[in-house]
């Protein structure tokens, strides 16, 4: 009998690596003071026992996806990765990520006017990274995400919403104008990223509240997946790798669900269990 998930003790799904003297993008509002490596990210996914990771490339360095890619050829077995394209990328240019272990691509939309992701230049993306079993990862505050969903969703194309939707302390997750995000979360094609409670001042009773709100709308953990966030850019002072994975295990205290989280969701999600 074939074991899927031989081999994988724990993913993360969301990690950061970066040189202070690449080229960065203009108007950035984050600029880095030290050096994030890929042998750094390692020796945290090692001393967690975790077997895995994905690689997300960050706003501050644009569409130039070439550092991470490089890391990704280096250690294909142990790492995925998700980059930021213009939307007219070309099928080679995909082609090529996709040969490096890309599996998606993301929108961080924070600080940004919101594009029209119904009209045909978004959803002729859209299509093009749902026919290659790929996804599109948001980030953008809890309240516009009903606005950026289910127009994203139309194409085919499944999605992955990043820091637990990015509910602040000010947000009534039970307000009716969320109603239609969380109508898309019963759909079963929108996963959830457990990651950066503190990037909307959650507290683990606050993010406890949060997870409890998301597990009904999506009718289990079966699209949840957890992410470090590392090296938590802007709250280095703050918060750390152990800090993080160690609040994943009190949002999980059932070794089931921990594991389901952890090895099994993002397995799938990210093609890895494909590969073992």
């Amino acid at each position: 009998m074939s074991m899927p998930f031989a081999g994988i003790s724990g993913i993360d799904t969301h990690a950061h690596i970066f040189l202070q003297d690449l080229p960065m993008v203009a108007g950035r509002r984050y600029n880095p003071e030290y050096d994030a490596t890929v042998e750094q990210y390692l020796a945290h996914l090692d001393a967690c026992g975790l077997s895995h990771g994905v690689l997300i490339q960050p706003s501050f360095l644009g569409t130039d996806n070439h550092f991470m890619v490089e890391a990704l050829q280096r250690f294909p077995e142990r790492l995925r990765g998700v980059a930021v394209v213009d939307p007219e990328v070309s099928d080679l240019q995909l082609d090529d990520l996709a040969d490096a272990g890309v599996v998606g691509v993301r929108l961080n939309l924070i600080g940004k006017a919101l594009g029209d992701y119904a009209g045909a230049k978004w959803q002729a993306l859209f299509q093009r990274l749902a026919n290659r079993g790929w996804q599109v990862e948001i980030q953008r505050g809890f309240a516009d995400l009903a606005l950026i969903v289910p127009p994203i969703l139309e194409s085919g194309v499944t999605v992955v919403v990043d820091h637990f939707g990015l509910p602040n302390s000010a947000i009534d997750l039970d307000d009716s104008q969320h109603a239609a995000f969380f109508d898309a979360l019963g759909g079963g094609k929108v996963w959830i990223k457990l990651s950066a409670a503190y990037r909307s001042e959650s507290d683990l009773a606050r993010a406890t509240h949060v997870l409890a709100r998301l597990r009904k709308a999506c009718g289990g953990v079966e699209r949840f997946v957890w992410g470090s966030d590392w090296p938590n850019t802007q709250f280095e002072s703050q918060t750390d790798y152990t800090a993080q994975f160690t609040l994943l295990e009190a949002l999980f205290p059932d070794a089931d669900e921990r594991r389901m989280v952890l090895v099994n969701n993002p397995a799938v999600l990210f093609g890895f269990a494909c590969a073992s």
